[in-house]
C-alpha cells in the first residue's frame, strides 16, 4: 500500500477552516492569434490524455480504520475532469486587480478530500494591456494542489506535465498498463494489518533518527552563541523568537493576494555585483518592502524580522510528488536602512543558517502516525480558537520562498504562458507568505496574506518594486564610482578583481509586468543560484 508519509500527513492533519493547506499558482496566457474556441475545453482535452503522467492527477486519499495509520493513496477511477477543470469569468473591465482579488478568494476555500487534491480554474474576461495588438486575448489559469501531495519543486513538475515547450502540444503515448495504485476496494482487515505493519516500521525509523532529529531541531531554533558559534554566527538570528508585528496574529480563512514581476536580469546583476546569491537579493527586496510597510504603520520593530525560508532537500532530477523540504530561519536585517548593507547582512545570515541545517538531508520524512490525526488536528484547532498567536512570541514573522522555474517560455494547449505567480500558505502567527518563481526572464512574486491582517497587500507589492529599484540604483551607482579594476566586488568575501566595468546607466524602473511586456521579454540565459 502507498501510505501518505508522516511529513506529508502533517499538512493534512494541521488543516483547519482558517488555514487551508494548499499551494497554487496564477498564470496569465496569451491565446494564439485568431483563436476562436473554448479554452477550458482545450485544457480538459489536453489533460485527459496526460492524467497517467503524474500520479497526483488521479490519486485520492483513503482513511485507515480507526485512523491507526496515515491514509493510503488509491486510484480514483471515477474522476470527474469537469469538476477539476472549471471556468469562470471576470466582471468588466477584467483588470489585473480584479484578477488578483478573485484568485485570493479562490485560494481561501479548502480542497475536497474525497477527490484528487487539485483544481484548475480557467479565468476568462481578462483585459488585455492597452499596448497589446488588436485582437489579443488573455486568460488566467489558477491552479491549486494540497501541500500533502506536493512541495514547491513537485508543483513545478506538476506544471511541466500540463505545459509544453512549444505552441504545438507534444505527442503523449497513451497509457499502456494499469496504474500501480489500486482502487478503494481494500477490506477492513487488509487495511488494519497493513496499517499496523506500516506503523511499526515508522517507529523503527524514528528510533534510529531521534538523536539526529533533536540535534537538528536545536540547531535550527537556537540563537547564535558568540565566539563559539560558526563563522557567520554574528549575522544568524540572535533570539529564539522574532519581534511581534501586525503580521503575527491569528488569521481568518479570507485571503488577499497581489502579483508582480521584476526582470530576472536586474536581480541577477545585483547578485553578481555583490558576490551573493539570487536568493539573498530576493530576501533583501522583501525586507526593504516590509521595512517601509511596517514603518508607515508605526509597527517597525527595533529587532530584525525573522523569515522562515523553505529549503529543498531533493536530489537533482527527483520529481516525486511528495514533500522533500525543510525550513531555515534567516534574519532580514530590517533594522538596517541602507539596501546594500542590508543585502550583505542577509547574505552572511543565510550562510550561517545553511550551515545550521546541513544535517537535515539525513533526517527521515516518515514518522509514526498513531494518534497523529487526533492529536495534530486537535492542537491545530485549539491553537486557532484560543488565539494564542495574538499573544505568543513568533518563531518566525513570515515565510519567504524562492522556487526556480523554467527559463524559457511554456505553452498550454497552444497558448503562451506570460507569467507564473506562485501562491503559498499563510498561517496563525505568520499572516503573510511571499513566494517568488523565476520564469522566462522574470522573477514573478505572489504575495498571499490574511485579508484581515493585510487588506492592502497590493501596497506592500508596490513597496517591493520600490525596494528592488533602490537596491539596483545603489548597486549601479556604486559600480560607476569605482575604478574599472575594482568594479566587480569581492565574491563571498574574497578579493577577485575584474577589468570589466558594469554598465552605469540605470535601466527602466521595475514595475508590475503587463502581459504585453512579457511577450517581448527574452528568456534568461541562465537560471542563477537559488
Amino acid at each position: 500500500m502507498d501510505h501518505l508519509a508522516g511529513g506529508d500527513a502533517t499538512f493534512l492533519y494541521a488543516e483547519t477552516p482558517e488555514t487551508p493547506m494548499h499551494v497554487g499558482s496564477l498564470n496569465v496566457y496569451e491565446l494564439p492569434s485568431g483563436y476562436d474556441g473554448e479554452f477550458v475545453e482545450d485544457v480538459r482535452r489536453l489533460l485527459a490524455g496526460r492524467l497517467h503522467l503524474a500520479p497526483v492527477f488521479r490519486r485520492k486519499l483513503l482513511n485507515m480504520p480507526f485512523e491507526l495509520a496515515n491514509p493510503v493513496w488509491v486510484l480514483d477511477e471515477d474522476m470527474d475532469l469537469e469538476y477539476h477543470v472549471r471556468s469562470t469569468v471576470l466582471p468588466r473591465p477584467g483588470s489585473r486587480t480584479q484578477l488578483d482579488k478573485l484568485v485570493g478568494r479562490l485560494h481561501s476555500s479548502p480542497l475536497d478530500r474525497s477527490r484528487p487534491l487539485w483544481e484548475v480554474y480557467v479565468i476568462e474576461g481578462l483585459q488585455s494591456p492597452a499596448d497589446a495588438p488588436a485582437g489579443t486575448r488573455h486568460v488566467g489559469v489558477y491552479t491549486k494542489m494540497h501541500h500533502a501531495s506536493v512541495d514547491g519543486a513537485a508543483a513545478v513538475a506538476f506544471g511541466a506535465v500540463m505545459t509544453d515547450p512549444t505552441p504545438v502540444p507534444r505527442q503523449i503515448r497513451p497509457e499502456t498498463h494499469r496504474h500501480a495504485l489500486r482502487t478503494d476496494t481494500y477490506g477492513i482487515a487488509e487495511l488494519t494489518v497493513a496499517g499496523i505493519g506500516h506503523m511499526a516500521g515508522q517507529y523503527l525509523k524514528l528510533a534510529r533518527a531521534l538523536p539526529t532529529l533533536l540535534r537538528s531541531a536545536l540547531k535550527v531554533l537556537r540563537p547564535a552563541r558568540g565566539a563559539a558559534a560558526a563563522e557567520h554566527a554574528a549575522d544568524a538570528p540572535q533570539h529564539w523568537f522574532g519581534p511581534r508585528t501586525l503580521l503575527n496574529v491569528n488569521i481568518t480563512n479570507q485571503r488577499s493576494f497581489t502579483s508582480l514581476s521584476i526582470p530576472f536580469s536586474e536581480a541577477r546583476q545585483v547578485a553578481k555585483a555583490h558576490g551573493v546569491t539570487l536568493n539573498d537579493v530576493v530576501l533583501t527586496i522583501c525586507a526593504g518592502a516590509l521595512r517601509k510597510y511596517l514603518a508607515e504603520r508605526d509597527d517597525l520593530p527595533a529587532e530584525p524580522l525573522l523569515a522562515g525560508v523553505p529549503v529543498s532537500l531533493r536530489e537533482a532530477g527527483n520529481t516525486d510528488p511528495n514533500n522533500q523540504s525543510s525550513m531555515m530561519r534567516v534574519g532580514l536585517a530590517t533594522h538596517i536602512a541602507d539596501p546594500v548593507e542590508r543585502l550583505m547582512a542577509i547574505h552572511r545570515g543565510s550562510l550561517a543558517a545553511k550551515a545550521q541545517i546541513g544535517t537535515l538531508k539525513a533526517l527521515p520524512t516518515d514518522f509514526p502516525s498513531l494518534g497523529a490525526p487526533w492529536l495534530i488536528s486537535g492542537l491545530a484547532a485549539l491553537y486557532g480558537r484560543s488565539r494564542l498567536a495574538d499573544r505568543l512570541p513568533p518563531p518566525i514573522n513570515l515565510v519567504i520562498s524562492n522556487v526556480p522555474g523554467s527559463p524559457a517560455p511554456l505553452y498550454l494547449a497552444g497558448a503562451r504562458m506570460l507569467s507564473y505567480y506562485p501562491l503559498n500558505i499563510p498561517a496563525h502567527g505568520a499572516a503573510l507568505n511571499m513566494t517568488v518563481e523565476s520564469y522566462n526572464g522574470a522573477l514573478d512574486f505572489g504575495l498571499i496574506a490574511c485579508r484581515r491582517a493585510l487588506p492592502d497587500v497590493s501596497e506592500l507589492g508596490q513597496h517591493l518594486l520600490d525596494a528592488h529599484r533602490k537596491l539596483l540604483e545603489q548597486t549601479l551607482q556604486s559600480a560607476a564610482a569605482l575604478p574599472a579594476s575594482e568594479a566587480t566586488p569581492a565574491k563571498a568575501g574574497k578579493a577577485k578583481r575584474s577589468g570589466a566595468r558594469p554598465q552605469a546607466a540605470l535601466p527602466k524602473r521595475a514595475q508590475v509586468a503587463t502581459p504585453a511586456a512579457r511577450t517581448k521579454r527574452r528568456p534568461a540565459q541562465a537560471q542563477g543560484a537559488h
